[in-house]
């Protein structure tokens, strides 16, 4: 990160509610539209709507910083995996390594799992730099989707830190990241 890029040490996560779909859904449209419209994909209504029909706060947490919302990201248990999912950062925080961090932990508490995780990035987004930048590979692609896996960073001389982080814990029913 260049010099003259501010880091913003003051984020954290707490679990989502149901009442924080409609600000995750405006969210969603606002960071997703750029990459939408350059893949002939953009419709303002089916944007928002997408993601409340998936929304589950069971395993999405709100991304703060500052004490505002910022962004937001779920960890999705399937058949041996989880599914990164929903992971959107307000324009105005990107950048400052905030992305970086939050996946960072996520990932942590994943290989202290054991676990593999995959995620479903849009063509072109620069999103999938970071992804790559965490051990995220291509699993497959399409015109408009690619999907990339991560197995985990473990074994011998592998030492997975873990940060006693109260903000990941697991939300609401109890589901990923359990300590």
């Amino acid at each position: 990160m260049g010099d003259n890029i501010p880091i913003v040490a003051n984020w954290g996560l707490r679990p989502a509610s149901v009442t924080d779909v409609e600000a995750v859904a405006e969210l969603r449209a606002v960071v997703l539209r750029a990459d939408l419209e350059r893949l002939g994909r953009y419709d303002e209504h089916r944007v928002r709507q997408r993601l409340r029909d998936g929304f589950g706060a069971a395993h999405t947490w709100v991304i703060e910083v500052g004490g505002a919302v910022a962004g937001c990201v779920a960890l999705r248990p399937a058949e041996d995996t989880y599914w990164l999912e929903h992971f959107y950062l307000d324009p105005g925080s990107q950048g400052r390594g905030i992305g970086s961090a939050v996946l960072g932990r996520l990932l942590e508490r994943c290989d202290r799992e054991d676990a593999v995780v995959r995620l479903q990035v849009l063509q072109g987004s620069s999103a999938r730099r970071l992804y790559e930048r965490h051990g995220f590979t291509v699993e497959t692609e399409d015109e408009v989707d690619v999907f990339m896996v991560r197995t985990p960073a473990t074994g011998p001389g592998v030492n997975v830190p873990d940060h006693g982080e109260p903000g990941l814990e697991p939300p609401q029913d109890g589901g990923v990241l359990a300590p």
